[in-house]
């Protein structure tokens, strides 16, 4: 196997001026009290132009921004959170998991193309059939290897259901969202209790 040549005096000089001039896209994050000195480092060196005064680019001083706290709390919490509407021991025995789902909606792996539309059928059906119970898959989610432009949340379903079946036309026919227990799927999965159909 050839060994790869290492740089040209040329190629470091120009790779240094490129490094120098480059912001990293993942800045490190900074101490949040920095010294002078400190600051001073990072500055460039001060440069007079031909009228005196001191050439500067807009936004050279700025220190980079210390991502702060997320104040959401978590989906977990929100419906958890949530006032309760049915009857409390029932709502008791579901979060135990003593209650059997009359139905089961698996929606692992789907697009939200794909599960939205499957969602509302498999709801408003539950509902016309009577049934109160039914349990609804979304899995835990996982990590996207590349993130894109826009942030996702992490599990886009398992963030996407309870705000669908909060909208209508599934609104009128769900009373409860309540995360399952462990033995029905625990954080990947959701109890829906319906509605007693008139």
């Amino acid at each position: 196997m050839k060994k790869p040549r290492g740089l040209r005096p040329d190629e470091e000089e120009l790779w240094q001026t490129v490094a120098i001039q480059t912001n990293p896209l993942h800045p490190i994050r900074q101490p949040q009290s920095l010294s002078d000195r400190t600051v001073q480092a990072t500055r460039k060196p001060l440069k007079i132009n031909k009228s005196g005064l001191r050439a500067f680019h807009i936004g050279e001083t700025v220190i980079p921004h210390v991502k702060g706290h997320a104040l959401l709390p978590s989906l977990a919490d929100r419906i958890s959170q949530a006032p309760v509407q049915m009857d409390h021991k029932t709502f008791g025995k579901m979060k135990k998991g003593r209650l059997s789902p009359e139905g089961k909606l698996d929606l692992h792996g789907m697009t939200m193309a794909n599960a939205h539309p499957a969602l509302n059928r498999f709801i408003l059906d539950a509902y016309a059939d009577g049934r109160r119970l039914v349990l609804v898959v979304t899995g835990k989610g996982k990590y996207r290897d590349e993130p894109g432009p826009i942030p996702v949340p992490y599990g886009v379903l398992k963030h996407q259901v309870p705000q669908w079946l909060m909208m209508p036309p599934l609104r009128s026919a769900v009373l409860q969202v309540s995360e399952a227990h462990l033995k029905h799927g625990g954080g990947g999965a959701y109890y829906v209790y319906l509605r007693r159909h008139r």
